[in-house]
């Protein structure tokens, strides 16, 4: 048989999918709560896949795909839903990875971020992050950040995305999103050029480079707040992470621009609720104080998390803190709470 790739779509959707999976020689998978399932018993033949992938792709796309072997863009289906997708070659074959992207933006309050989130993204000027692996929800709590200032405060919002994600509408605020790609040729280019666009805020998909992440930091020094995400997973990793990237020459000035500017780091894990009804966001928040300045300045990164266990009242926890929160309230389960703790911790 062949499958269609627009009906997996909507099977996804309907089943609460996250993710689907099309490669050949085998059924369609789909990542539900963060589980693979296999669905259906016929795999996909190469001629299906290939009919997918041109039913799909872009023109604007289908060369890169060819000559560079990947190529990512969006595809709507009619007004259910959207797909971040990646299609890709594989043994001389095609494969399909679809995310799958709401039409709703959802609120701070239904992620259940709490007043933190919005207190962070409600400041004037500065450097937030937000990190953690793929599929960790990352670009769903900006949307949602982003949604929120849309909501309450008028500003100018540049988004630099890759592809374009949640589609954000203007409401109090104006927003303008480009697409690496096809409306900017990089990250880097896009955000040099949005400092003379009169921005109030500047979203950036990713901290892919030296370039960019020098360039942001400028940005939030000359009156901007600047959000975006690093693929690390704790505050003290992506504070180690940005310095890494520059010549150890320009470290310790980057440390020095680095403690004035970041405003927070929230690094967050998806993990699958215990009545298998969804995933649940667990948390690490990391908020400028004085000490985590001053830790930055001087060198003492490794001392981070002793901050975060101590500083709850102002809004601070490590993501070890966070689980035991959402395991003892009864929201996950005992074995998927256990990777997060070391030995000793685990209760």
């Amino acid at each position: 048989m062949d499958y269609t790739v627009k009906e997996l779509m909507k099977q996804a959707f309907n089943e609460g999918a996250s993710d689907i999976h099309l490669t050949a020689n085998l059924p369609p998978v789909f990542r539900v709560d963060g589980t693979l399932i296999q669905k259906g018993i016929e795999p996909l033949a190469t001629d299906n896949l290939r009919s997918m992938v041109e039913e799909i792709t872009p023109e604007r796309k289908r060369k890169e795909l060819e000559e560079v072997g990947e190529a990512d863009f969006n595809f709507a289906l009619e007004d259910t839903c959207r797909f971040r997708v990646n299609a890709f070659k594989q043994k001389q074959s095609y494969a399909l990875a679809l995310r799958l992207i709401s039409t709703k933006i959802p609120s701070l309050d239904e992620l259940g971020m709490g007043s933190v989130f919005k207190e962070l993204v409600e400041q004037r000027q500065g450097l937030i992050l937000v990190t953690g692996p793929t599929g960790s929800g990352k670009s769903t709590t900006l949307a949602a950040m982003i949604d929120h200032l849309n909501k309450n405060f008028s500003k100018h919002i540049i988004t630099l995305e890759d592809p374009i994600e949640y589609l954000h509408t203007h409401q109090n605020s104006v927003i303008n999103q480009r697409e690496i790609g096809l409306d900017t040729a990089s990250f880097a280019s896009g955000l040099r050029a949005s400092l003379r666009q009169d921005p109030d805020v500047i979203l950036v998909g990713e901290m892919r480079d030296l370039e960019t992440i020098s360039t942001a930091i400028t940005a939030a020094e000359t009156g901007h707040l600047v959000l975006a995400t690093l693929h690390t997973s704790t505050a003290a990793s992506t504070i180690d992470r940005i310095i890494d990237v520059f010549p150890p020459t320009q470290q310790n000035q980057v440390r020095q621009q680095l403690s004035s500017v970041i405003r927070g780091v929230v690094s967050q894990r998806l993990i699958a609720k215990s009545r298998g009804n969804g995933r649940v966001a667990a948390t690490e928040i990391m908020i400028q104080t004085p000490s985590i300045s001053n830790l930055i300045r001087s060198e003492k990164i490794h001392q981070i998390p002793n901050v975060l266990q101590t500083s709850k009242a102002q809004g601070m926890h490590t993501i070890e803190m966070d689980v035991q929160r959402l395991l003892t309230a009864g929201i996950i389960d005992h074995d998927l709470a256990k990777p997060f703790f070391t030995a000793g911790e685990y209760r």
